[in-house]
């Protein structure tokens, strides 16, 4: 039974007056907050007003079938986050797939049985509220990541920073038919077909201002995948270097072109200094880090950036 300190509201809809009343009552002596549509204009309306916590959505139905108003929920910021579970008589495969292209979670089938019904909303329930969770934590924390469905790759919720970072570095790239962008899809496609080897390998995009990373963080789950997203660019990294071994703004700067495998000459013909100063600037990075070769420079430092962010080394691709 739900939590009474927060009852769970699952709006259930159906044109046909028998299925809402079996479903109310059933929903209703669980502990649950029940909401009703018997068409789709009026479920829409509802879920974006009220925000339930769950959608029992009947397949078919006049006007608007549940499959449309499906897309229509997933399409809105607002409602996308909330399950779907599809209820049908429908158990053709390409009814099934319909659903879940549209976005929905899970199904029941008719005849339902409110003992099954109740069992699926408490499981999808859970998950969500714990997902609800954790984009809360990041959303507070200011952290970019998103949550993708595994099959279709469709992004389900994205945090703001997230969808800022998307914007920036993939909005001129094509996008799938349920609008992720066709690049992202494509990667997490792949990871469900691979194996864990290829699922430690991040996604990069290439920008003219830096690159954008997707990192897998939770693959756990069947039904929602965390990924994490992270800028890196020339500015960021430098701040980066400088913060975490105490160097000055101008040795960040040289350890950073020496990571990206410049030579002296061209670091400082980038940076409008000698060769010499280049030099003596690595020497008090030489020092600070405690190694004593360009290489073993780079490779602490890599290892150091890329530890923090939890995101593997691009050589490993």
């Amino acid at each position: 039974m739900p939590d009474k300190a927060r009852q769970a509201v699952v709006l259930v809809v159906d044109d046909t007056p028998d299925t809402l009343a079996l479903l109310h009552d059933a929903l209703v002596e669980s502990g649950y907050v029940v909401l009703v549509a018997d068409n789709g204009k009026q479920a829409l309306n509802i879920s974006r007003e009220v925000l339930p916590d769950i959608i029992l959505l009947d397949a078919l139905m006049p006007e608007m079938d549940g499959f449309e108003v499906c897309r229509q929920l997933k399409q809105d910021l607002v409602t996308r986050h909330i399950p779907v579970i599809f209820m049908t008589g429908l158990t053709e495969s390409e009814h099934v797939v319909a659903g879940f292209s549209a976005g929905g979670i899970d199904y029941v089938t008719k005849p339902l049985s409110p003992i099954e019904v109740i069992a699926r909303l408490s499981s999808h329930l859970k998950n969500a509220r714990m997902m609800n969770q954790t984009q809360g934590a990041l959303d507070v924390f200011g952290q970019a990541a998103i949550a993708v469905l595994p099959e279709s790759g469709r992004i389900v919720w994205q945090t703001p920073l997230a969808r800022q970072l998307i914007a920036k570095y993939l909005n001129d790239h094509d996008a799938s038919a349920n609008g992720t962008p066709l690049r992202l899809q494509q990667w997490i496609q792949q990871l469900g077909a691979s194996d864990e080897t290829f699922r430690l390998r991040p996604l990069m995009i290439q920008h003219p201002t830096g690159r954008l990373i997707f990192n897998p963080a939770d693959l756990r789950s069947e039904e929602q995948w965390l990924i994490l997203v992270r800028e890196e660019s020339e500015v960021a990294q430098i701040e980066a270097l400088k913060a975490i071994f105490a160097l000055t703004r101008r040795e960040a700067q040289v350890l950073h072109w020496v990571i990206m495998g410049k030579t002296d000459r061209s670091i400082g013909e980038i940076l409008g200094t000698s060769p010499r100063t280049v030099n003596k600037h690595m020497e008090h990075v030489f020092t600070k880090l405690g190694v004593e070769t360009r290489t073993a420079a780079a490779s602490l430092a890599v290892n150091k950036l890329h530890s923090l962010s939890g995101v593997q080394r691009p050589g490993v691709e």
